[in-house]
């Protein structure tokens, strides 16, 4: 096979690259997902080369695929989380469709879900019974609040979690709590799931036995919420909400510049002040007022000392401030809208297919020694439905051969 292929002119190591570098190459995910938490989880897994299945609610389908249109015509938030994925519509209250969904898990290593709590019970479908049918399968449960506890049957949109965890008090301006601007609790808790995910594969490669695992939005947020809490529960200290600064470090945060454009600042060893001082302020000596000389001191004379680099900034541009910062090796960023973004230097791109044409999507994070991956397309409603129906039908003669 080698030979042959060296004949056509193409080395062979790039060949066993291109089919067998994927991590997740020969692994099957099935997916029976909607919103963003789940599908964020899936489209990494497919990214690193598993086949993913999307099952879809007959009828209405993945509900995200209506929130807008902005894509080309398609839901951006679908199209960016449901690349690489092949899409089946099942009513799984349906005995037909149920099988259907089960001799899928029969071939899957991984099963996906985030409906409500308690939803698939009703069916016999709940993780730990398909694990006991299914001793391979890795399972993951994606909730608001878990399975347990007074608000286990809560809705959980991703606004909801980031006021019920604390996130939003901590976040916004001191005139009023703001939420972030993506859904972080929603893709953190993808992310999480991901992770753990992967640890069960890597388990059960050990032990030839699946696991399963649960992640809950809220547990994740409260996870990230650590260190506010730790300053709530040891120093009885509220973290204020500050905007674009820090609370217990300055100079850190965002300084308007002449043309009005923002600059965000941080120092945070004596080594930076020092050449702060120097080249930014012009006045070496205050490295050593006894105002500024440590953190703790500059805190606590904090409004004097941004009167200072605020008159500095208020002299120069933007773009010459950032040089200035550049040259005496200070921490600095520009603070951009999402235009400039779009044509950042750093910013890298990929194009996939959706059933309205091409869309352009910033690279997925993770780079891999063997390449940039390349993604695959976002499904329309069903799209595979017809050719999954076949290949796991009760009489075919479905396998996988790598689990």
């Amino acid at each position: 096979m080698l030979e042959f292929v060296k004949s056509l002119g193409i080395p062979s190591e790039q060949v066993m690259s291109d089919t067998n570098s994927a991590p997740l190459s020969g692994k099957l995910v099935i997916a029976l997902e909607q919103a963003v938490a789940a599908p964020f989880c899936s489209s990494r897994l497919a990214d690193a080369g598993a086949r993913v299945i999307k099952v879809e609610r007959k009828g209405t389908g993945d509900f995200a695929r209506s929130y807008d249109s902005a894509a080309n015509g398609e839901s951006a938030y679908f199209t960016w989380l449901n690349r690489g994925k092949e899409s089946v519509a099942l009513d799984i209250k349906a005995d037909e469709d149920r099988e259907i969904l089960l001799r899928m898990l029969e071939n899957a290593d991984v099963f996906i879900q985030n409906l409500l709590p308690g939803a698939l019970a009703r069916l016999g479908l709940n993780s730990a019974r398909l694990r006991e049918k299914f001793p391979r399968l890795v399972t993951c449960d994606i909730t608001g609040y878990g399975e347990d506890g007074p608000m286990r049957n809560a809705k959980a949109y991703d606004l909801l979690v980031q006021c019920e965890s604390g996130l939003a008090s901590v976040t916004g301006t001191p005139e009023g709590p703001g939420r972030v601007g993506v859904s972080v609790c929603d893709i953190a808790t993808g992310m999480t799931a991901h992770a753990a995910i992967c640890e069960a594969l890597v388990q059960r490669d050990r032990t030839g036995k699946g696991s399963g695992v649960s992640v809950a939005m809220f547990d994740v947020m409260a996870d990230w919420m650590a260190v506010p809490l730790l300053y709530h529960d040891y120093l009885g200290k509220p973290t204020p909400r500050v905007g674009l600064n820090h609370t217990v470090i300055c100079p850190y945060g965002a300084y308007e510049c002449k043309d009005g454009e923002l600059v965000v600042i941080t120092v945070q060893h004596s080594g930076e002040w020092q050449r702060f001082c120097e080249h930014i302020l012009g006045d070496a000596d205050l490295a050593t007022d006894p105002r500024f000389h440590d953190n703790t001191a500059r805190i606590d004379n904090k409004p004097a000392l941004e009167g200072l680099i605020r008159a500095v900034f208020g002299s120069h541009d933007r773009a010459t401030m950032l040089e200035r910062l550049a040259a005496a090796g200070i921490a600095s960023g520009a603070v951009n809208d999402v235009a400039s973004l779009s044509v950042h230097p750093q910013l890298d791109r990929s194009t996939i297919d959706t059933p309205s044409g091409q869309i352009s999507l910033p690279m997925p994070p993770i780079r891999r020694s063997g390449g940039p991956a390349t993604l695959g397309p976002c499904p329309a409603f069903d799209a595979d439905g017809k050719a999954i129906r076949a290949e796991f039908a009760p009489h075919s003669k479905t396998g996988n051969p790598c689990k």
